[in-house]
This record gives structure tokens, sequence and C-alpha cells, in this order.
């Protein structure tokens, strides 16, 4: 079934309300922490979790007047909390809550990152056992090689994906950090136990050692990590646009019921899918430098990261997000000609088995040199010709009908030898 995209919970953990709620989030939970400790009173902690709340309009509104997000969130909460307001933030910085919050973002999007990846896992797995026999010629310089199988390819790109979604894992326990540690980092105002406890509460970690914020490598990562997904993604897209050529069209991408192709030639089926993903990897890769850039920040903080990451950090989860649903609709849906494939593989009288006749020349006491002369000779005498017939050639040459039976040569154009050890790959892969 092919499915359309649509605007899922992805967009959503990036709006302006659902950014405003995780600092609630994370301010609640400092206060619970400080009440737990003794250092304000439970009743006031009861009377903030029962009235805070904020309007995004109205924090918009103070936020013209005092230029400052934080403190108009703040001051816009304390409007429905009243005088128990005045435990709120107390002792805290805004990166406290600014980058903890953050890390809360940036783990709900991977988590439905690796939910769309898994999704990705079970598509190509199917696919590689689907195509595990269906033959076709490998290619290297984009010029033929020897025969793999489609579900070779594809076992391939399961098992990069299988590589990412290892990375994306240990990158969501990297980024699952917070920290609550006042200005400069140093707990001046605020106890080390009440940055671990409300941490704990927000399953999170407490940063190591943060200054004013947590330092951006983390971020860095997270962008680099996401790149490396969308780049391997788009070299899956670029497989199949080049397996999709008119003069290839081995592959192609499934077509709409009354898609057009063209506005100036109607025979037009075009592999737009892919080519979408190959320019919003592009994006996603363009990113990794501004984030490289917002670690060497001015001493203990500054704010030059804040602008990138806005832009950024939801410009590169929702793409990624979108990319593994096309990729994942792309895959499964995938128009796949086994009779091209063969014929192909064909072309020129099976000129992609000449390493299949030239070890076998070798192996019956020819010199390699010689044996390589020979071949080499056929093929190109065989190559470019519409009527070019390298197994015939071979047949046809006196030197290597000395070494070689007419049963002999035939068995050096079975496709089938070059198969006989990817049973070993497809258990790695457990297909």
């Amino acid at each position: 079934m092919i499915e359309r995209y649509t605007i899922p919970e992805m967009g959503e953990l990036w709006t302006d309300t659902y950014r405003l709620k995780t600092w609630l989030q994370v301010e609640i939970a400092v206060c619970e922490a400080q009440a737990e400790l003794g250092y304000i009173p439970r009743d006031a902690v009861k009377e903030i979790k029962a009235k805070a709340n904020f309007d995004l309009q109205r924090v918009l509104e103070i936020e013209t007047e005092v230029r400052h997000d934080v403190i108009a969130f703040l001051t816009n909460v304390n409007e429905y909390v009243g005088d128990a307001g005045r435990y709120i933030h107390l002792g805290l910085t805004s990166s406290d809550v600014l980058d903890t919050a953050l890390a809360l973002q940036m783990v709900a999007s991977l988590n439905l990152i690796l939910e769309r990846l898994e999704d990705l896992v079970q598509v190509l797995r199917y696919q590689a056992q689907e195509h595990r026999n269906t033959v076709m010629v490998g290619r290297s310089h984009n010029i033929h090689a020897e025969p793999i199988t489609f579900g070779f390819k594809l076992a391939g790109w399961l098992a990069e994906v299988l590589r990412n979604r290892e990375r994306l894992v240990n990158l969501r326990s990297n980024v699952s950090v917070g920290k609550i540690s006042g200005a400069v980092g140093t707990y001046a105002n605020v106890d080390p136990s009440v940055e671990a406890l409300a941490c704990q509460k927000l399953g999170l970690q407490p940063d190591a050692a943060s200054t004013q914020v947590v330092s951006r490598d983390r971020h860095a990562e997270f962008i680099q990590q996401l790149a490396l997904l969308a780049a391997s993604v788009e070299r899956f897209a670029v497989e199949i646009r080049n397996l999709q050529r008119t003069d290839v069209l081995e592959v192609e991408e499934f077509f709409y019921e009354g898609q057009k192709g063209s506005s100036a030639m109607p025979h037009k089926r075009n592999p737009i899918r892919s080519e979408r993903l190959t320019g919003i990897a592009r994006i996603i890769r363009g990113y990794t430098v501004a984030a490289l850039e917002n670690v060497a920040l001015w001493h203990e903080r500054d704010i030059s990261h804040s602008s990138v990451e806005r832009v950024m950090l939801p410009d590169a989860c929702i793409l990624t997000h979108f990319m593994l649903f096309e990729i994942t609709n792309l895959v499964k849906n995938l128009l796949v000609y086994p009779e091209n494939m063969k014929r192909n593989m064909n072309v020129y009288g099976g000129v992609i088995f000449s390493q299949r006749v030239l070890l076998t020349l070798v192996e019956k006491g020819m010199s390699r040199e010689n044996a390589y002369k020979i071949v080499q000779r056929c093929a190109h005498k065989a190559w470019n010709k519409i009527d070019g017939d390298f197994y015939g050639l071979i047949k046809q040459d006196l030197q290597v009908t000395q070494y070689l039976s007419p049963e002999e040569i035939d068995s050096c154009f079975d496709p089938q030898y070059h198969l006989q050890n990817l049973e070993r790959i497809y258990q790695r892969l457990g297909i």
C-alpha cells in the first residue's frame, strides 16, 4: 500500500507550545526536587503543580517588552500561580531550563526517528529475502563487473541501517543530559542534589561538568549522526535513480494512478522521490558545519548557538523523519524487473564472466599473464558491439580450448558460482 506523508508528531515536538511545555516540565521537576530536599515548602509545590500554566500569545506579548523569552515565560506562569510562584526558578539561570528542556525535545525526536528507522529495517529485511535469488549484474566504476543478486544489494543497505540504528541508540544516551547548576555552572545558588533529583524525574543524567550551558559537542554529535543517516538514505536513493535510468531500468519507483512525469513528455516516469531524498540529504549535511561551529562558545557561555539551533534542530529532525518515511515507502513499493536484470547481465555475450574464465585457465596450468591477455582480447573484441559474443569467442579460441573442455567453459558462465557464499551474509543479518 502506498502511503502519503502527513504532519506527524515530529512537527509537534518543535512547536513553540511544546517547547514551553518542556520548560514548564523542567521548572516543576526542579520545584519538586527542592521540596523533597527541604529547600522550599511542599505545599507551595502542590499549588504550583495545580495552577502552573502559560498562554503562548501572552508570553509573546510580554517578550516584545522584556526582550527575554525565559523571563517572559516565567512572568506569564506567575500570573497563573500567584504567590507560590516565587519558588519557581529559584537559584536557576535561563540555560538550566533551556538546555534541559532541549534535551527532552532531542530525546523525544530520536524516539520517533528510531520508530521510523525500525519500519525501514523491516521493509529491507522483507525485500532482501524476497529478492534473495534475483540475479543481476554488479557494477564498479559504473561498469559491469560480476553477478550479484538484488537481495544482496538490499542486504548491504540493511546492514548500514542497522549500524545507523546502533549509533542513534548510543546518541540518545549521549544527549539525555540536563543541567541545573545555575549561572556559570558552579551550583552557587542551587545544590547539586537538586540537579540530580530533578534530572532523575525527567529521565535525564546530570551533565558531568557543565558551564552555564551544556557543551555543544553533544548537539554537534546529534546533527552529525542525523546527517550520517541522511547520507545512507541518499546512497540508497542514488542507487535507485541509477537503476531506473532508461538504458538500465532494473528497478523503478512506484507511479501513482494519474501521476504525470513531465509537462512536455507524456512518456516520462521520473525518480522524483529519490531525487527529493538526495536534495534533503544535502540540507541536513549542510547543518553539520553550523553544529560544529556552535561548539566554540565564548568563555562559560554566549548565545551565538541559540539562533542556529532554533532553525537547525527542528529542520534536521523533521527532515530526517520525513526521509525515513519516504525511503521506507519507496523500497516497500519498489518495482523490480528481473528480466531486465537478466538482459543487462548478458550483454556482449557475458563479458562479466571474464574473471571466472581467467582463473579457470590459471587453474588448468596456463600462466596468469597469458590467460589475462587471451581473455581480455576476447572481451574487448565483444565489447560495445551489437552482436558482441564473449562466450562464443572464448569457445572458439584455440588457446582456450587447449586447456578447457566445452563443459568447463560453460561452467565459467554460470552465475550461481558467484552467489555460493552469499548465504553467509544473510546469516549474519538474520535473514
